[in-house]
């Protein structure tokens, strides 16, 4: 549907009034610097106004609920859309959810195995086969023409009722039975021999197959159906006299014809670890050991159940396979695996009908995530080892695979975590899901997906009060061409991230690991020059988070402090002796409640305080600084609890957090805020912006240097007391560095980074790489995983992962300064390497 959506007056955060139109139907970009209102505009107005208008069209307690949440501050939103938000979040917090589930491949999966699932036997494994009449039919006429055969159906009794169970049977018209090979006659009352038997077979017809001779069989087999409890026998006596017999044992029913133990109803249940038809009784299909009286928790060390092996699944599942790998199997494999596996699988011709639909289904969503950069993922990963950019990646194939039309989609920088080469697939999925129909609205800083883009906003110009209004808007051409647009500057080559004068060397040595086998490391041995910067590199999932955060990062961790227990393989470190801490930033959130926040966080919470503790007004008060806490009773808002908000369950949707309405959100009760600090309570500090605090507390040193450090991360635009919960992974990353930055360096430190740039604008990346510059000349040390192409050009040292993820990753493809990488013939990352340093190199 050919249009615009056009807002009037749109003035959320620190958006200025704008007016925009936005074309429908096609691939958007908002890009800008970092806090220039992006988000503000892509998912506080846009898609908060369709959640809105989703909610207004339900039911009366929807429209109750309505009530107590805030529209957006706008005008007007013409043209909207059904609004679905992909945003960069870490994995849900859930111990039940894994890839599997979040794309909806497993639950196909469960229905395959339901319908064209294979049982064996939880005992003996026998394979355990159901046939219908009509089966059973079309295999005895397969048998060649004059067959003798004769049908049975197996009669059990219990001790002391056989005399009386037969004379049953006489009554129904049964004639013989067979008894240790021999035929007995009923006709003349019950043998004396068979009446103390358990089991025997009941004749129910002797046939010759030949033509015509359909319709009495399938009676014959539905009357030893009946008599057999859904088991059927058939004699077959052969064509000719001298012929040897032979038996075939058929079961309408899932019963193993050796044991007798019988496989449940084949069911997607049957196959759900979230089931009870399904889940381990043990681990109640968590997969781990229940320790104490709580049950099970899942932890990093948490060992798997004992029961199920940590597949989650009760036996019975278990045992039912296709092509031999029963569910579990097949859940354990990457993605890439599977496809492999799933493209050479065939069924027999009863089971391919069914079958050959779900698969398609499978093998399509596999396909999506594979193009996603996600082939190395297995569909039982937990999705809380997900980071923010998998996590969206996830949800990005499940919206794909969904086929929907007439939507608009609004994702916060897909391409984090996303190496260059599988970065253009992932533009070529936004292309199709804006050809199915749809609108497309990204937030963006990757250069490859703005010029890629149908039309570009840019917002501006600078962050927080200085940001706010449109810059620019137009196609990637006109964008580059407009002299107003710091983002086309930087896409035309007007402003630039220059490369180093000069590479540092490895004057000081190397910490160096040998053996790595983590994960899919393959026993690979690596140097990390010491006083400078090295960046790990490689697509996704080629080991480089393995290598740095888990090995490097634990490795040096445990022998600085000691710790008895080492790793588990056997991986060598040495030069770890020159560094007295090692601080790790990875993209995990500074909270998960509304309490944490960049001054709790940061410990500039405890200053403010005091500060406020010191006041004259306070003092004659006899307030101290637990009365300026909002965590604790006595100077916060009892009927939040110093949250500011109230958090309401959603049901079908994420769970809401509603404005406190007694306090207003600003946590404390109304004697406290009667304490100002030039004005101001301290709740209006905590509302103030890092640059805005910058100038207000710029004669107290404690507080000012934080505020510093925030700033100089690029984080100068959030408020000082900003709910963790509404910052992106790369805030929440840079939180953290604005902390550790605030410490001290003694110069023997080794920083290890995961992704430093996400969320960051080109000048914003320049503004970091300043920062990173400035602590590693001061003699400490830099690890940085990586995928920006500036970053690594900027950096000492490249080690290259690879050649691709999962398996076939684990590899070092290449090693040496940016220049050394970018002549790797080899490696992926070189190559798109080589064309920024052409001009350049050292």
């Amino acid at each position: 549907m050919a249009g615009k959506i056009v807002i009037r007056g749109a003035r959320v955060h620190n958006l200025k009034n704008i007016d925009l139109e936005i074309p429908r139907d096609q691939l958007v970009v908002i890009t800008g610097v970092s806090g220039s209102g992006k988000s503000s505009l892509a998912f506080d107005t846009l898609f908060a106004e369709g959640q809105r208008r989703y909610l207004e069209s339900l039911g009366a307690d929807a429209r109750q609920l309505l009530k107590r949440t805030e529209r957006p501050d706008v005008d007007l939103v013409d043209g909207l859309s059904p609004a679905i938000a992909i945003e960069q979040k870490a994995g849900l917090a859930n111990l039940r959810s894994t890839v599997g589930t979040m794309t909806d491949v497993y639950d196909f999966l469960r229905l395959l195995f339901a319908r064209v699932g294979q049982p064996f036997c939880v005992n003996c494994a026998s394979e355990i086969t159901a046939f219908t009449v009509d089966q059973i039919v079309d295999r005895l006429l397969a048998l060649r023409a004059q067959t003798r055969i004769v049908v049975l159906a197996p009669v059990e009794f219990t001790r002391g009722d056989a005399a009386e169970r037969l004379h049953e049977l006489a009554r129904q018209g049964f004639t013989r039975v067979i008894v240790e090979g021999q035929m007995h006659d009923l006709g003349g009352g019950i043998p004396a021999t068979i009446k103390t038997v358990t089991r025997l077979d009941l004749v129910i017809d002797r046939l010759v197959l030949r033509e015509g001779i359909e319709k009495r069989l399938a009676d014959s087999l539905e009357v030893a159906s009946r008599a057999g409890k859904q088991i059927i026998k058939i004699n077959v006596l052969g064509a000719e006299e001298n012929e040897s017999s032979r038996e075939l044992v058929f079961s309408q029913k899932f019963v193993c014809l050796k044991c007798g133990s019988a496989v449940p109803e084949l069911t997607p249940s049957l196959f759900s670890f979230n089931s009870p038809q399904g889940a381990c009784p043990s681990c109640s299909g968590l997969g781990i050991q229940a320790t104490g009286t709580k049950g099970a928790k899942r932890t990093d060390d948490a060992a798997p159940c004992g029961e199920c092996g940590g597949r989650r699944l009760r036996k019975e599942a278990l045992s039912v396979r296709i092509a031999g790998k029963n569910i579990a199997e097949i859940a354990s494999r990457s993605i890439a695996e599977n496809l492999e596996f799933f493209d050479k699988l065939e069924f027999s011709d009863a089971r391919k009908i069914v079958g050959q639909k779900i698969l398609t289904v499978i093998a399509n969503r596999l396909r999506c995530l594979a193009q996603l950069g996600l082939d190395y993922l297995s569909l039982d990963r937990a999705s809380t080892t997900l980071s923010g950019g998998e996590a969206q990646r996830v949800r990005l194939a499940t919206e794909i695979g969904s086929s929907m039309a007439g939507v608009l989609y609004i994702l916060d920088e897909p391409s984090i975590g996303l190496h260059q080469k599988d970065n253009k697939r992932l533009i070529q999925l936004l292309k199709q899901l804006r050809d199915a129909g749809n609108s497309v609205i990204v937030v963006e800083h990757d250069p490859e997906t703005i010029l890629a883009a149908d039309y570009v906003v840019d917002m501006g110009p600078g962050a927080g009060v200085q940001g706010g209004e449109v810059v620019a808007c137009g196609t990637p051409a006109e964008l580059r061409n407009d002299s107003r647009s710091l983002t086309g500057r930087y896409l035309s080559g007007a402003e630039t991230i220059a490369v180093p004068p000069r590479r540092r060397d490895a004057a000081n040595g190397f910490i160096q690991i040998r053996s790595a086998r983590a994960r899919n490391l393959k026993n690979i041995t690596v140097a990390f020059p010491t006083g400078a910067m090295t960046c790990v590199t490689g697509v996704s999932g080629a080991g480089k988070s393995t290598l740095v955060m888990e090995v490097l990062h634990h490795g040096v961790s445990q022998r600085l402090q000691r710790a008895r227990r080492m790793l588990a393989d056997s991986t060598e470190i040495s030069g770890w002796e020159k560094f007295d801490r090692v601080i790790a930033i990875d993209q995990s959130p500074i909270g998960r409640t509304p309490r944490s926040n960049p001054a709790t966080y940061t410990g500039l919470y405890d200053y403010l305080r005091e500060l406020f503790a010191q006041l004259p007004e306070a003092r004659v008060r006899g307030y101290s600084a637990e009365r300026f806490s909002f965590n604790i009773s006595g100077g916060r808002c009892e009927a939040c609890a110093g949250d500011g908000v109230t958090r309401v369950d959603m049901h079908f949707l994420p769970e809401l957090f509603v404005t406190c309405e007694v306090c207003k959100g600003r946590r404390y009760n109304r004697e406290t805020l009667t304490v100002k600090y030039k004005g101001l309570s301290i709740a209006d500090v905590l509302e103030l912006t890092v640059n805005q605090a910058l100038e207000l507390l710029n004669s107290v040193p404690p507080v000012y240097d934080r505020l510093r450090t925030l700033r100089d991360v690029g984080l100068g635009y959030l408020r000082v007391g900003q709910s963790a919960i509404t910052l992106s992974c790369g805030e929440a990353q840079r939180v953290k560095l604005a902390r550790e930055l605030a410490r001290r360096s003694t110069g023997k430190s080794l920083y290890i980074l995961d992704e430093p740039t996400t969320g960051l604008h080109f000048d914003d990346v320049k503004k970091l790489l300043e920062l990173l510059h400035r602590l590693t000349d001061l003699g400490n040390t830099m690890v940085i995983v990586e995928h920006n192409l500036d970053v690594i050009k900027c950096a000492d040292h490249v080690i290259d992962l690879g050649p691709e993820g999962g398996v076939n990753g684990g590899d070092v493809i290449a090693e040496g300064t940016p220049e050394e990488v970018a002549r790797a013939t080899n490696s992926a990352t070189g190559g798109y390497l080589k064309n920024l340093l052409v001009d350049g190199i050292i």
